[in-house]
């Protein structure tokens, strides 16, 4: 989540072996997020997280690290800072692509992002989004919002499998991934893993304790 530690807590996730850093843009209703991306949200945005904030904070997270960075945010905000003009300021901030979590594949087709699947998600709307992402696909592994699980989902491998047959995009999997075990059975079904309330859980300790948590899912993967 942007906010003040956030570039220091990004290089210390890619000195444990991230790829890829997702960096949370508050908002008040974040829909798809359990309670610990949701209390992170109101630290955010109590501590003055507003969209300029988070793009500067994306700007001295891009100075430290090189791998692609993600904003995750909802589509009110975007729609109340302009599409094109947040598109364009955070490409110059340094993201690589976004993710809006609540804005359906066929809104919108111009603005570059990843897109999210779900178990509910029928083959026409998969095959779209599969058609419009960038790069690789969300799959999100379950019907419900983010967060620690006991364990993985088994509404995973149905969808990988679902999936795989409309497209050769990259998936990656995430929400309620929460553990090395659980990463590594995601990684043997998907080509990727995505962790957030677990992560976000090990920052509360700081840099160092991020740094071991993600290289314990590296070492899981490998």
């Amino acid at each position: 989540m942007a906010g003040r530690e956030t570039p220091d807590l990004a290089a210390a996730a890619v000195a444990g072996g991230a790829d890829v850093v997702e960096l949370g843009f508050p908002f008040s209703d974040p829909l798809a997020d359990g309670p610990a991306i949701r209390l992170a949200a109101e630290r955010a945005l109590a501590e003055g997280m507003r969209t300029a904030a988070c793009l500067d904070c994306l700007r001295r997270t891009r100075a430290l690290v090189d791998v692609p960075l993600v904003p995750m945010t909802y589509a009110a905000l975007l729609e109340a800072y302009g599409w094109e003009r947040f598109a364009a300021d955070a490409a110059d901030a340094g993201a690589t692509s976004l993710i809006v979590a609540d804005l359906p594949a066929d809104l919108h087709p111009a603005l570059r992002r990843v897109q999210l699947v779900a178990p509910t998600s029928s083959d026409e709307r998969i095959e779209l989004a599969a058609a419009r992402t960038d790069g690789w696909l969300y799959l999100v592994t379950l019907t419900g919002t983010t967060g620690v699980r006991s364990e993985l989902s088994p509404e995973l491998a149905p969808l990988v499998e679902r999936t795989r047959r409309l497209t050769e995009i990259p998936l990656y999997a995430g929400f309620g991934i929460s553990t090395p075990a659980h990463a590594a059975a995601a990684a043997e079904l998907a080509d990727g893993v995505v962790v957030g309330s677990a992560a976000l859980a090990a920052a509360e300790d700081g840099p160092r304790a991020l740094e071991r948590f993600v290289a314990s899912l590296r070492a899981a993967l490998t």
